[in-house]
């Protein structure tokens, strides 16, 4: 899968070494608002997972244009890990996070709990848990849990609130947010 050009550097390589000076680039945006209407020329995100090892920095969109490559690379990212299925996580949610993350004014990466969901996972989660929806977006691919060392749960509910472009679940006692690209909406689970 790593493709390797005639100075024998990999694509993903060379696709990081475009994000990194993409990124230096970047404008800073004074709303979530204007970054998910396209009011800057990049859109980029920063995570990690403590399940997998896995880390994630990337460029996903530039000048009005998601890189399919990018946006593949995140769908694997935020697969189910318990059963390693892949869905397409819906675009909104991945322009959500990182507007979010943008406002936060972190270099930090988020440590993604949740992202996609089997069925199966969500069936075995929600015999465990009253917290988890039987119809959870994160079956749908339209949800992610997540969390950030240096930000509060407070902040970074306001910062995904902001958006005003789906649901914000504060989770205080497990330390994580919920946001998806479902309804306008916030709950304190």
């Amino acid at each position: 899968m790593a493709e390797t050009s005639n100075s024998g550097l990999t694509r993903r390589a060379l696709l990081g070494a475009f994000a990194a000076t993409a990124v230096t680039a970047a404008p800073t945006f004074s709303n979530a608002a204007g970054f998910l209407r396209g009011g800057g020329d990049i859109r980029r995100i920063r995570m990690y997972s403590g399940r997998t090892g896995e880390r994630l920095d990337m460029v996903y969109w530039i000048e009005g244009k998601y890189i399919k490559d990018a946006v593949r690379e995140i769908n694997h990212f935020m697969r189910d890990w318990r059963t390693d299925d892949v869905k397409e996580i819906d675009l909104r949610t991945i322009d959500i996070m990182a507007a979010s993350h943008n406002l936060l004014e972190v270099n930090e990466p988020y440590m993604m709990l949740s992202g996609y969901r089997s069925p199966k996972t969500n069936a075995m989660l929600r015999s465990r848990s009253r917290g988890v929806a039987k119809n959870s977006l994160h079956m749908r691919g339209q949800a992610a849990d997540l969390r950030l060392a240096s930000r509060s749960v407070t902040q970074m509910a306001k910062a995904a609130k902001a958006c005003r472009a789906g649901g914000v679940g504060t989770y205080y006692r497990s330390n994580f947010v919920h946001m998806d690209c479902g309804v306008v909406r916030d709950w304190r689970g």
